[in-house]
């Protein structure tokens, strides 16, 4: 049987609800996450961001030229999103030069280790990571300021449509994708899952903010 990423859903929901349902959305959902822990968030996702934006380049340099116009939209939305991200950390007097923690570290050379695989398998983890950003912050519900704009940027329907694209992409890749491919592809789509998850448990059980490099 061919994977689709609706089939990856299905067969994995467990794993993408652990993924995208963490009681560090539902606590910036009911307006009480402390700021430590959300501002642990913000700036090691401004990291991860960094890597991604590489990322998206590496998937645009292997996607066939069809698949071109939704993979540059995304980087454009990115450089939008990089800019933002300096912007929230200006306004909370945060400093972006500080060093990954073990759980950002980690995904970011997941998402390195891509480079090396077949573009079906970067499609599906390409899908999988913006999924989760959609996801994660739309299910909780409507949030107070300030979670508000955080969740309408990822969580609004353009981004939802944008998703939705991705998935065609990769559908499109996977169904002519030999077997050992397509199994590569689930298990990117496991490690996605896995790491989404880990990234909530680091804000949400910081401690401290990484020393500044």
């Amino acid at each position: 049987m061919t994977i689709t990423c609706k089939l990856l859903l299905q067969n994995h929901a467990q794993d993408w609800q652990e993924a995208t349902v963490h009681p560090f959305l539902e606590q910036c959902q009911l307006g009480i996450i402390q700021p430590q822990q959300f501002n642990t968030w913000l700036m090691q996702d401004y990291l991860f961001v960094v890597e991604f934006t590489r990322m998206v380049g590496r998937v645009l340099a292997s996607a066939p030229p069809e698949h071109f116009d939704v993979i540059l939209g995304g980087l454009a939305a990115l450089k939008d999103e990089l800019n933002w991200f300096q912007e929230k950390a200006t306004q909370r007097q945060l400093n972006l030069n500080i060093k990954k923690q073990p759980t950002c570290r980690e995904y970011c050379e997941y998402i390195q280790s891509l480079a090396d695989k077949p573009y079906s398998v970067q499609a599906t983890a390409f899908w999988a990571i913006e999924l989760a950003y959609n996801q994660g912050w739309q299910l909780p519900g409507k949030m107070p300021a300030p979670y508000n704009e955080f969740a309408q940027r990822w969580g609004n329907i353009d981004f939802t449509k944008y998703v939705k694209l991705l998935s065609q992409q990769a559908d499109e890749v996977l169904e002519t994708a030999e077997e050992h491919i397509q199994k590569q592809a689930e298990e990117s789509f496991l490690m996605v899952a896995k790491f989404e998850h880990n990234f909530w448990q680091m804000a949400f059980h910081t401690a401290q903010f990484c020393d500044a490099e």
